[in-house]
């Protein structure tokens, strides 16, 4: 009997589309205000790249009284078994979170939800074959990251928790999956030793924006203009789509910020 890999092998996902908010979304940096209609224009091809894999991919409708509902992944953590509702570290997103849960319930019989005082954010959660990996962040703390332990636990998982860089936002806007082996890494993470006993791969020097990358069934998606790390990871065998981030790079978002990826068992 083959195993599918659960950590990479998706039949479906939940995306949302931007809002006209997304202006006020938040940011570590001011680079400009994200244009709409460019952001809309790319989250439509990264919603046709996740369908060409032969995913269920439901697009829910933009919410304009949270400008960052767009990037899902962090309200919530979806493994085969259940989902668990998180509670964002920035307090002007822990709506999202209840606005995820009743979509959640119809994908799932257990759906389980964060409940504090602690906080976590699905953009700190890296779940490979053998563990989940949760590094702690301004938006993920050691009281959230205990809570999901908890439940986690009782489906069998061993969480291990990590430190994401100083003055990085996300544990994955550092690093990705790429196969049961193999993690995507910038060098400053990477040397951090939280990868010990997988093979990693280093992004480029220079283009550690792309370590925000995912792989979704056949595809490592990942944002475009990263042209030297796609090439080796071309040469290392992977098939690559690159999609426009622009937009969501504004609001410090990357690919796997813009969806919820699972195959409910």
């Amino acid at each position: 009997m083959i195993t599918m890999p659960k950590s990479y092998q998706y039949t479906h996902a939940i995306c949302r589309k931007p809002s006209a908010s997304i202006i006020d979304g938040l940011r570590a940096v001011d680079t400009g205000a994200p244009s709409l209609e460019l952001f809309q224009s790319h989250h439509a091809d990264y919603v046709a790249a996740l369908r060409s894999t032969g995913a269920e991919v439901q697009v829910l409708d933009a919410l304009e009284a949270y400008p960052d509902a767009v990037f899902v992944e962090d309200a919530a953590l979806c493994l085969p078994e259940s989902a668990i509702v998180m509670r964002p570290g920035a307090p002007s997103r822990l709506g999202e979170a209840n606005e995820m849960a009743p979509h959640l319930k119809g994908h799932y019989t257990n759906v389980h939800q964060i409940n504090g005082p602690g906080f976590i954010e699905g953009g700190d959660i890296l779940v490979t074959e053998r563990e989940i990996l949760v590094g702690k962040s301004a938006r993920t703390n050691s009281d959230g990251v205990a809570e999901l332990s908890d439940i986690v636990s009782e489906y069998g998982y061993t969480l291990r928790e990590v430190q994401t860089p100083p003055d990085v936002l996300h544990f994955k806007t550092d690093c990705s999956l790429l196969d049961e082996e193999t993690i995507l890494s910038t060098r400053r993470l990477a040397r951090s030793g939280c990868f010990e006993g997988y093979r990693v791969l280093h992004v480029a020097d220079g283009e550690e924006a792309c370590a925000n990358s995912i792989r979704f069934n056949n595809l490592v998606i990942m944002p475009d203009g990263f042209d030297k790390t796609a090439e080796m990871l071309g040469n290392a065998g992977y098939e690559i789509c690159q999609i426009g981030n622009t937009e969501a790079a504004k609001l410090d978002g990357g690919m796997s910020c813009l969806s919820l990826r699972f195959t409910p068992s």
